[in-house]
């Protein structure tokens, strides 16, 4: 299908507007003389508050601005999570903490292991240097008393250090093991703004570069072939109509770990089998689409305080802890978040009472590098229909998954025994001291699991010969050409923190090597 005489043509064509492909935009638009669209699903950031206010994240889960994927049946987790995935410009960098942690050293060894070559960590922390968002510890006057508190209880209980800045410790130090201390967070400290991929990428260029396009609120439906050449996009604009945008030299995906490979099978790319089961004509055979899944999983232990938590300007979860179990292994494997605000959707499912806004405080541990492995597939061949998402949560055959929530909830009990923490504490509400087991603690933190937002993995990378790898290490789709993925679908493994940094990098090492090839 080829575009008319009336329809758009561009160098390149950006499908997401989000957290990498905000970053590509801006680079490849630095060449005055190259044209770049960019298809976002969802509206404007500019001048909403309710998404430029950091501290107002929560009010935009499930809201008209989020596409709320659910996951299917889990029979060892939770079947009720919503994965939320942001329809705004700026993608999930509008929606999330924005938590902002560099990849440790170790994680991106594991990339290069896995056939990702030149994704070393010189290579990559040379690309966070260069991230336009303004990155900082929690600033001084937005720290939260109680949490400074947790934190000093946190090392005592522990034995771990208190790190004043966990982003100088991996570029400068190589990483750390363990440590506790206020989170690095991509925000103005003088207006609680967001600095996300949108305001630090693209808003200071909206309207100034006239060689790039925005078209918001458009669905991109089906990606466009001459042969194994990806010419352009199929997409829907707001007034309902069916357009074709073509790219001349390349179409470029961003649309995240769930849109990107969705978008890649209703266009008939991926594995065969399953395409042909649901209806889609199959035009590339590529088996690793929509597999190897990843996520960072959660669980919950509340309490009721004996005072009101003193309010934030932040975002409700300013402090991080990081513990390393395994000696042979110099990361963290378990890590731990702490929320000024009750997260019950989970608790109260089970059964247990809210201790209200202003009284409960959370402690979540979630799972670094999560063993288990799952897979996302078409439902149906109509791009309204939302794919199957089926994380696979706690299916490892050796259990570390749910070991590890287990040792978290003990290592959090330990810490809300610990001054001056102790002195908030009125009563543990979830899961309560009633429970003591090993199997009544798993039982309840797979039951109560969330996640932390970040789905992965989904059309990786990996090296020639490896017959699952979707993209080679210049995010090229194996077998046709013109088309590029960058975003965190790329991910041969999860990297161990929050990963938002990593995925900026993608775009700033994706943005090199599209303009290399050129």
């Amino acid at each position: 299908m080829s575009a008319s005489h009336s329809e758009p043509v561009y160098d390149y064509v950006i499908v997401g507007g989000g957290t990498a492909g905000s970053v590509i935009a801006n680079r490849l638009t630095e060449d005055p003389r190259t044209s770049v669209c960019v298809i976002e699903g969802g509206p404007t950031d500019q001048d909403q508050d309710r998404v430029l206010r950091l501290r107002d994240w929560l009010e935009l889960l499930e809201s008209d601005l989020d596409y709320a994927y659910r996951t299917v049946e889990q029979p060892r987790g939770n079947s009720h999570i919503v994965h939320s995935r942001a329809r705004v410009l700026g993608g999930c960098s509008s929606h999330n903490t924005l938590i902002s942690f560099r990849p440790f050293p170790q994680d991106l060894a594991d990339w290069t292991a896995a056939g990702a070559a030149g994704w070393d960590n010189a290579t990559v922390q040379a690309y966070a240097d260069r991230l336009k968002n303004n990155i900082t510890p929690v600033a001084p006057h937005d720290r939260n008393a109680l949490v400074t508190d947790w934190i000093t209880a946190s090392a005592a209980a522990t034995g771990v250090p208190v790190i004043e800045d966990f982003n100088a410790e991996t570029s400068h130090r190589g990483g750390f093991s363990q440590g506790v201390g206020f989170l690095p967070v991509s925000y103005d400290p003088y207006t609680g703004h967001r600095s996300s991929a949108s305001v630090a990428y693209l808003h200071p260029i909206i309207g100034v570069r006239e060689n790039l396009t925005l078209m918001l609120e458009t669905w991109a439906h089906r990606l466009l072939f001459d042969g194994d050449r990806a010419t352009g996009v199929a997409v829907t604009t707001p007034e309902g109509r069916e357009r074709t945008v073509t790219a001349r030299r390349e179409v470029i995906l961003c649309a995240g770990a769930i849109d990107t490979p969705r978008l890649l099978l209703l266009s008939g790319v991926g594995p065969a089998d399953d395409l042909r089961d649901v209806g889609v004509e199959v035009r590339h055979d590529l088996p690793g689409v929509g597999e190897n899944l990843l996520d960072h999983p959660e669980s919950i232990i509340m309490w009721e305080t004996s005072r009101e938590v003193p309010d934030t300007t932040v975002m409700f979860s300013d402090g991080g802890l990081f513990i390393r179990r395994d000696t042979t292994d110099p990361r963290p494997d378990l890590m731990f978040h702490i929320y000024q605000v009750p997260f019950d959707d989970n608790t109260a499912r089970l059964g247990y009472d809210s201790p209200g806004p202003r009284n409960a405080i959370c402690m979540t541990p979630n799972i670094p590098r999560s063993r288990s492995r799952g897979k996302l597939w078409l439902t149906s061949p109509d791009p309204a229909a939302k794919p199957a998402l089926d994380f696979r949560y706690f299916t490892d055959p050796e259990d570390y998954d749910a070991r590890t929530i287990v040792d978290g909830l003990r290592i959090a009990r330990d810490i809300a025994a610990t001054e001056p923490f102790a002195s908030w504490i009125e009563r543990e509400v979830a899961p309560g001291p009633a429970l003591t087991t090993d199997a009544e603690l798993s039982e309840y933190g797979r039951r109560a699991a969330h996640t932390v937002y970040h789905p992965a993995g989904t059309c990786r990378m990996g090296a020639a010969d490896d017959p699952a790898a979707v993209v080679d290490p210049a995010l090229r789709v194996r077998g046709l050409s013109g088309l590029r993925i960058a975003d965190a679908s790329v991910f041969p493994t999860m990297p161990s923190p929050n990963p938002m940094v990593t995925v900026l990098t993608v775009g700033e090492r994706a943005a090199d090597l599209i303009r290399a090839d050129r």
